[in-house]
Formats: C-alpha cells, sequence, structure tokens
C-alpha cells in the first residue's frame, strides 16, 4: 500500500517547517528578489506575472520565493516599483501619473508611458479606467487640452497604419483602414487637427514621418516606409 499523504502533513512539526522556510527565505536578500523582479520586466518588456517569472530561465527563482518574502506577488511588484498588471486602483494610477509627471518636468504623454512599460500601467489600462488618458491626468492635476491626446492617439494609429502599407497613408488610405478598424479615429477627426493649416494632411504626415524616424523606421522621399 502507498503511503497516505494527509499522515504525512498531519505529523509536520511546526517548528520544524517553520525553522525550514526561514532558511529557504534566507537564500535571497529582498532587494536580490526585487532586482530580480526588475530584471525579468526589462527582458519582457512589462511587468511580468507569476507565470511569466516562474517561465522566465533567468529570473534563478520561483515565483513562491517572492511571495515568501513580501506576503503577496503585487506587494512584491509595487515594492519593486513595478505596477501590478490587475487589480491596481483608481488612485495608484492617478499617483503614478502624477509621479512620473514630477519625473519629466511636465505632463506625461501616451508615448512616455509606453517608453516605460513594466514600471508604469499602460495607456490602454488608462483608457479602460478613465475613459481616456486626458481625464487620468486631469485627475493627476494636469491641464491637458483634448486635442493633445487625440493629436497622440492619431500619431499612433498613423504610424502603426505607415508601417502596414509600407508607406505613409493618404486620406483614402485612412478612410479604408478607418472602415475596416472602428476603434480607428476617423480621417476628419485627423484632419481637423491641423485644418487651420494649409496642407493640413500633409503636415500630419510629416509628424507621422519625425515619429517614425524616432522610433528608428527609415522613411524615404517618396513616403515609403522601411
Amino acid at each position: 500500500m502507498g503511503r497516505k499523504p494527509y499522515r504525512a502533513v498531519a505529523r509536520i512539526d511546526p517548528e520544524a517547517l517553520a525553522a525550514f522556510q526561514a532558511g529557504i527565505r534566507r537564500r535571497y536578500s529582498d532587494e536580490q528578489i526585487l532586482e530580480a523582479l526588475r530584471a525579468s520586466a526589462e527582458r519582457l518588456g512589462r511587468s511580468p506575472t507569476m507565470k511569466e517569472f516562474a517561465a522566465d530561465p533567468e529570473a534563478g527563482m520561483h515565483p513562491q520565493t517572492v511571495i515568501e518574502h513580501f506576503g503577496t506577488w503585487n506587494a512584491a511588484k509595487r515594492a519593486a516599483g513595478l505596477m501590478p498588471r490587475r487589480f491596481a486602483t483608481r488612485e495608484e494610477l492617478v499617483a503614478q501619473l502624477a509621479k512620473l509627471g514630477a519625473e519629466l518636468g511636465r505632463t506625461p504623454t501616451a508615448r512616455d508611458l509606453d517608453d516605460r512599460r513594466g514600471t508604469m500601467p499602460s495607456k490602454s489600462l488608462y483608457w479602460h479606467t478613465f475613459g481616456s488618458l486626458t481625464t487620468a491626468l486631469r485627475e493627476a492635476g494636469f491641464d491637458v487640452a483634448v486635442g493633445e491626446e487625440r493629436l497622440e492617439r492619431a500619431l499612433e494609429q498613423g504610424c502603426a497604419l505607415a508601417r502596414s502599407l509600407g508607406r505613409l497613408p493618404k486620406f483614402g488610405d485612412w478612410q479604408a483602414a478607418r472602415r475596416a478598424d472602428p476603434a480607428m479615429l476617423t480621417e476628419w477627426q485627423v484632419y481637423r487637427l491641423f485644418e487651420a493649416r494649409r496642407g493640413a494632411w500633409a503636415t500630419f504626415q510629416y509628424l507621422l514621418r519625425e515619429r517614425l524616424l524616432d522610433d528608428g523606421a527609415r522613411v524615404g522621399p517618396d513616403g515609403g516606409v522601411f
């Protein structure tokens, strides 16, 4: 007959178990664990879940070790300066924006959030929680015009469209893309961002080119994107 597991559990000496667990915890300092979390986030490009951390061959420890030290997974990530992927409160999200703004010395943008993946919540989480990044920024005490967020969204969507087309999008390209994806701004919403200028769509294409170049893409004189 095989051993009955519940009998073995019942015979565990609580003091011996506590001593064993304490010994396991002493294998890593709190700072070593926090650094492992930060390094994993850097490799992933985002704040790791327990599953992702366990699958990270360079992490060097199990998520349970992290929990043993800090009580919960999210408590450890907060101590490491990483935002929990889930369950961030509205107050935490606002506080993170205010902290980032103080660090930058200006109003944060959606691009700033992208540049800090892993240490900042995603812009999509702000949009989901507040309805827009602008609303979140206002709650964090920033004076933000609606047009600023709309321009940022237009540039993000335009860069993605340019990469898929292999060239800077024309007005008609945007119309077609918008029909396929209703989540995009309309072509007229984009156009009206620049309608006070002569050559409004060309102005938008110029800003797209500058953003793509900043992101490491090559843009030819004819608008081709490589």
